[in-house]
């Protein structure tokens, strides 16, 4: 009981810090890509600080309450999986923390910030089915969705799971908006439909969103990690390179691919998780 306290606490203090810190190396790799200095790799958390001082802007009374809603439900999604608890409850509050970042976009009544909420909610519907079978595979593998248990096993889920592993890796692009998927919002100056999601979110509100975002991205590279470790400590070495190869490759991908239409990236969510992640599970049955 004591550790996963210990483990809970940690992810509230250190995930905003290393989600800030990913995103300043992903700026900086990014500016390398394209030839430029780039800012400096603590620019992220100049840029809240600032946002955070500025007077409080809000189109509606109810923007704010939802952000901090989807902020306290992808908190709560976080602790609950470092706590060890049930993945299939912890993706549950993931898609209620979305579901209220898709409410407080579409509330504004702005045609920019309705069109990217449009687009987040067939992103969730892209991605859903990936996560899914995910925690279906785990399940099948440790005969349990505590996730406690899944870190605890003798071997690596990736070694039963490596068609869910690649599904689940290719959804996180779609997930974290990244190119070609960056299709609710962008986090270059490239999009058409100006910040998509974020376009009415100005002040602490974007500070807010942020923030969120750091902690999703920390929860997201938590489950890369899950399926690499298992009962030898050692593998927690092993989950962190994995982990650092996956956000890398998630900028290498973002800064060279062409944004795809949105029923595109539909397609290919729903293909990518029935063909790998679904032949992988069914072939997981049958050996079980």
């Amino acid at each position: 009981m004591r550790n996963k306290i210990i483990s809970v606490i940690c992810y509230l203090v250190l995930a905003p810090v290393i989600g800030g810190l990913l995103e300043g190396v992903d700026r900086k790799i990014s500016a390398r890509m394209q030839r430029r200095v780039g800012p400096p790799l603590l620019q992220p958390f100049y840029d809240v600080a600032k946002l955070l001082k500025k007077q409080i802007i809000s189109v509606t009374n109810a923007q704010s309450f939802l952000l901090q809603s989807y902020m306290v439900f992808m908190i709560l999604t976080g602790a609950m999986f470092f706590a060890g608890s049930d993945i299939l409850l912890c993706m549950f509050v993931l898609s209620t923390a979305a579901m209220f970042l898709y409410f407080a976009a579409n509330v504004t009544s702005s045609p920019y910030s309705t069109i990217g909420a449009n687009r987040e909610l067939i992103q969730m519907v892209s991605y859903e089915p990936a996560v899914l079978m995910a925690c279906v595979g785990f399940y099948l593998v440790d005969g349990s969705f505590e996730i406690s248990k899944i870190a605890s096993s003798q071997l690596s889920s990736v070694l039963y799971l490596p068609g869910v592993f690649v599904a689940f890796v290719f959804i996180l692009t779609i997930k974290m908006r990244k190119s070609p998927f960056d299709i609710s919002t962008s986090h270059h100056a490239h999009q058409e439909i100006v910040k998509g999601i974020t376009s009415e979110m100005g002040a602490r509100n974007l500070a807010v969103f942020t923030i969120t975002e750091w902690y999703e991205n920390v929860f997201l590279m938590g489950v890369i990690g899950l399926f690499i470790v298992n009962e030898n400590p050692y593998s927690i070495i092993s989950a962190i390179l994995v982990i650092l190869f996956v956000y890398f490759l998630e900028i290498l991908i973002d800064n060279t691919s062409a944004r795809m239409k949105q029923f595109k990236m539909l397609e290919m969510g729903w293909a990518v998780a029935l063909v790998l992640a679904g032949c992988n599970i069914w072939v997981l049955m049958l050996i079980k």
